[in-house]
């Protein structure tokens, strides 16, 4: 695993060890950020990694110029992987890493420019994230179809093999990111 592009491009990343995360490949990582490009000002941008794992997400925000990115996680080997990657890429400053429930995080007053959902493809509660989210597009990672809330129109659908990214822009007019 690597960072695609960016001021980082081509440095490795490390996936946290066992079963429990499912790291975004590089392949689907490279079309999300393509698709981003003509949607998202990522210079400055605050960027939320959600169900963060490795951060891969979120560092390549990083890599592509973003400000700062929040990484949440509950699992404890994510987020030792998520840090050991922040500290190997010089990255801490611009980072911040929680410990949290997701569907409790993203319920605090929260903005972003960008969210990136990368949770285990048994996740069933998009519409909890969703109605709570405050960003301007977010990237969901699943399995399956996600049924997108009112407030969000969905932008773009396209399956990379098991995984089905839907980018969504909210309908809202947030302020800029305020992780």
């Amino acid at each position: 695993m690597r960072v695609i592009a960016g001021s980082l491009g081509g440095r490795t990343l490390r996936a946290p060890a066992g079963t429990v995360t499912r790291p975004t490949s590089d392949r689907v990582r490279e079309a999300v950020f393509d698709v981003l490009g003509s949607m998202v000002d990522l210079a400055g941008a605050a960027v939320a990694d959600l169900f963060a794992g490795s951060g891969a997400l979120g560092i390549e925000a990083l890599s592509r110029g973003a400000g700062s990115a929040v990484f949440v996680d509950q699992d404890p080997g994510a987020l030792r992987a998520t840090r050991e990657n922040l500290g190997a890429l010089d990255l801490a400053d611009r980072a911040r890493v929680v410990r949290d429930d997701v569907l409790r995080y993203v319920g605090r007053p929260h903005r972003f420019d960008l969210a990136l959902c990368d949770p285990p493809y048994r996740f069933a509660a998009w519409d909890g994230v969703l109605t709570r989210l405050r960003a301007s597009v977010a990237v969901l990672e699943s399995g399956r179809a996600v049924t997108v809330p009112g407030g969000w129109e969905v932008i773009r659908n396209k399956r990379y093999g098991d995984t089905l990214v839907t980018v969504v822009r909210s309908l809202g007019a947030p302020e800029k990111g305020t992780s």
